[in-house]
């Protein structure tokens, strides 16, 4: 039997309507096929992401493993060319992939430690800082999002955002990141980036101390890297700290990685005003100390 988490199904219902349903009611279907084609068996209870159904299984040679199911979209269509990229150096390996259903079967981590766990949270950004420098050294395979154009259509989304938004210093607030990414547009980068290595992207394994999973991967510059590692367990006079942990340790020129630093707060607070919410106040004093740290 395969257990389909209600969390999974509720998040689908959210995010992709019937699309999400249709998904959600043929997982048990698809789960079984692919344990009978990749010769599979179940080896504990079912996990889930926001959008992924993860199946600890156990390989022919009892190699243990996880399958993850997902809809693919935009985000993660390349996580299977990322993963191939980095081979396991710094991230999770992957050892098969369908494309047409885009199911992937992945080596096993430790689910149960995660970096959120870490009880020192400055540390955990220097976890980060560190698988960063790794994945960030390649340059991206062809065919990735390329940060160029999600900038510049954030920057055409951006006027339009702005009249929905009250409040003249958040405005003004946003309208500066937006300036800030308009400065760096003409070289945005070719680097590898994971996108969203926050700290539960992060896992413990016995192969490596630590290892990033679920890549939503991109072509750019590893500055647009850093918001999910200043936003976790957020602590607004550790914040300038963490920054310049994580640009010294990725080799980062400082005004670049605050230019696109601001850009990364801008994405979020447009998906957060184009579905009719205010932006949250953790993003907007992020972007304020950092645009003040910048003179």
């Amino acid at each position: 039997m395969i257990d389909i988490p209600g969390e999974l199904a509720a998040a689908q219902e959210k995010f992709n309507g019937a699309a999400g349903r249709a998904f959600v009611t043929g997982l048990p279907r698809l789960a079984a096929g692919f344990l009978d084609r990749w010769e599979l068996r179940l080896d504990g209870p079912s996990l889930h992401g926001v959008t992924a159904l993860v199946l600890p299984v156990r390989r022919a040679d009892d190699t243990p493993a996880v399958l993850k199911m997902q809809l693919v979209d935009e985000e993660s269509a390349g996580e299977p060319v990322a993963l191939r990229a980095w081979d396991g150096d710094g991230a999770v390996r992957l050892l098969r992939h369908d494309e047409a259903t885009g199911t992937l079967l992945l080596e096993r981590l430790d689910a149960t430690r995660a970096l959120s766990r870490l009880p020192d949270p400055y540390e955990a950004v220097l976890v980060i800082a560190r698988l960063l420098a790794r994945l960030t050294a390649r340059p991206a395979p062809a065919g990735l999002r390329r940060l160029g154009d999600l900038a510049r259509a954030m920057l055409e989304r951006t006027p339009a955002a702005l009249d929905r938004v009250p409040d003249p210093g958040t405005r003004r607030l946003l309208a500066d990141c937006a300036a800030a990414v308009r400065d760096v547009l003409a070289e945005p980068g070719d680097r590898l980036l994971h996108w969203d290595l926050h700290h539960d992207n992060v896992l413990a394994a016995d192969r490596a101390p630590w290892l990033a999973i679920d890549p939503k991967p991109l072509a750019g510059d590893p500055g647009f890297e850093l918001l999910p590692a200043l936003r976790n367990r957020y602590d607004p006079d550790d914040l300038l700290r963490r920054f310049d942990a994580l640009t010294d340790v990725l080799g980062l020129d400082r005004a670049r990685a605050r230019a696109w630093t601001l850009g990364r707060v801008l994405q979020n607070c447009l998906w957060e005003i184009e579905a009719g919410r205010p932006p949250q106040d953790t993003q907007l004093e992020i972007a304020r100390r950092l645009r003040s740290s910048g003179g």
